[in-house]
């Protein structure tokens, strides 16, 4: 489910110069020269990419193992998991133009060292509270190793159809790095424990540095940092986690969590006014005006909490409501990876024939069916019922990104498409981060319990089942009806590998 900008993405005469008016950063930059191993690019790209994700999905399943060890309660793990996201989340869209002036290659490296350094700080942290802060660092490097690993991908590859081709080995990586995380969690964290899930990053951290030491320098540029806008999103959206995570357990009228509410509105204004001001800023808010961006991005952060929130539910529902192993656990979500991985390769050919808008409205519709269907999930719920109705979940996601990125970025000028793209991805994450608070909240069984609620989490799905058939709705009135005809029969074989991954 990973969204990227497509390498074949045309731009209009009128976009490819910007007008004489337009500052300094906003002109496009020469070509940077092709590496001299592409291949040697590509495989440390798609590590650096695989890694990040394994990450997200390995550590829901060590969670219960965590909580043990660790003495933590539902509040700590909710920010096991949110300290990483809402990073990732808050510092993806400036990431892109920090890459552009350290250099590709340069920045790749700098995230990567980080990453492996913050997660052998996770496997040795004493405390939840170690761990968190080490998350936070995590997500912080996760950041940068994703919008750079893609650029080196830019970088290394200049023929079109080439770069089609490696682009969609790197998000097939993603699928592949989702399915095998919680796998590779289970196992871990039940034959040698949680910290494990940790340390692994530090042999494949090791190798990408060692790869990338055999790829072409990358040029640098300078692109401006937006440092008000960074650090009052950074602050509006740790306002928000905090207040949804604490509200569930400590009540939503605690002062700590009113003070919460009160600093994301603050930041809210803060950033919103900094963004005006700002000669560079990294969401320009015009961009946010056009109808087909407001509703890319609502769609983006719907499909995101329901599909993120119920990798988190499910997890814990597994290991402490049926009882089942980390191990079980783990291989339980391989058939949800493989449905997204087939029907990301589907989606971008169906929307050619029908239309984007229905199928952006149909992957939503299916997601909100999924979250509803999870409703009778019980105690004895057998493990064949579960798989069956967790089926949904996998298609209704992944049928709607590809449609709903192509479609974004063909509603935004060529230069913002990067931006476009960083936003969305900024979006989804936070929509997945928010939904972990939530279900977080809901399921605890009270301040600092450590049980599972069952009607908690039924309380939650409904939440983000309603929310994505509200976001189906503005996406099938708002949306522009984008109908595409068939391609000519002898055009079809052109660029082979083009449109066939997700996006």
């Amino acid at each position: 489910m990973t969204s990227v900008v497509r390498p074949d993405q045309r731009v209009r005469p009128s976009e490819a110069v910007p007008s004489p008016a337009a500052p300094p950063w906003a002109a496009r930059p020469p070509a940077p020269a092709p590496s001299r191993r592409p291949a040697t690019a590509l495989v440390a790209a798609l590590l650096g990419f695989t890694v990040i994700t394994v990450d997200v999905s390995a550590v829901n399943i060590a969670l219960p193992g965590i909580r043990a060890d660790l003495h933590g309660g539902m509040t700590g793990l909710q920010w096991v998991v949110d300290a990483y996201t809402l990073m990732f989340a808050a510092l993806m869209i400036s990431a892109g133009a920090l890459a552009d002036r350290a250099g590709a290659r340069r920045a790749y490296a700098w995230g990567t060292a980080l990453f492996a350094l913050a997660s052998l700080a996770c496997a040795l942290a004493p405390g939840i509270g170690w761990l968190i802060a080490a998350r936070v660092a995590q997500g912080a490097a996760a950041a940068v190793v994703m919008p750079a690993s893609l650029a080196l991908i830019r970088q290394a590859y200049d023929d079109p159809r080439r770069r089609a081709r490696a682009i969609a080995l790197w998000t097939v990586g993603g699928s592949v790095a989702m399915a095998a995380g919680p796998v590779l969690g289970g196992v871990l964290s039940e034959t040698v424990g949680w910290r494990a899930v940790f340390l692994l990053n530090l042999p494949v951290g090791a190798l990408v540095l060692l790869l990338l030491a055999r790829v072409a320098p990358s040029p640098r540029r300078p692109s401006p940092l937006d440092i008000p806008g960074q650090l009052t999103a950074v602050l509006a959206l740790a306002g928000l986690a905090y207040a949804v995570i604490e509200g569930g357990h400590a009540g939503w009228t605690h002062p700590a969590v009113l003070a919460a509410v009160a600093v994301t509105v603050a930041a809210g204004f803060a950033f919103h006014a900094a963004e005006k001001r700002h000669r560079a800023p990294m969401v320009p808010l015009p961009l946010l005006r056009r109808r087909e961006v407001g509703v890319s991005l609502a769609v983006g952060f719907a499909v995101n909490a329901g599909f993120y929130g119920v990798v988190f539910l499910l997890g814990l529902y597994c290991q402490e409501l049926l009882g089942m192993s980390g191990i079980t656990t783990g291989l339980m979500f391989v058939p949800l990876a493989v449905l997204i991985t087939s029907t990301n390769l589907v989606s971008p050919r169906l929307a050619e024939r029908v239309g984007r808008r229905p199928v952006i409205v149909t992957g939503q519709l299916i997601l909100a069916v999924a979250m509803f269907a999870l409703l009778p999930l019980a105690a004895d719920t057998p493990l064949w019922l579960v798989l069956l109705l967790l089926a949904p979940t996998g298609i209704g996601g992944a049928l709607a990104v590809p449609a709903l990125t192509a479609l974004l970025l063909d509603a935004v000028p060529g230069h913002r498409a990067g931006t476009a793209s960083g936003l969305l991805n900024s979006l989804r994450q936070t929509g997945g981060a928010l939904s972990v608070a939530l279900f977080g909240a809901l399921i605890g069984g009270g301040d600092g319990g450590s049980g599972f609620a069952v009607p908690g989490m039924r309380q939650g799905l409904v939440v983000v089942g309603v929310t994505l058939l509200v976001t189906a709705a503005l996406s099938r009135w708002l949306l522009p009806r984008t109908e595409t005809a068939k391609p000519p029969a002898r055009r079809r074989t052109a660029s082979p590998g083009a449109g066939t991954g997700p996006r």
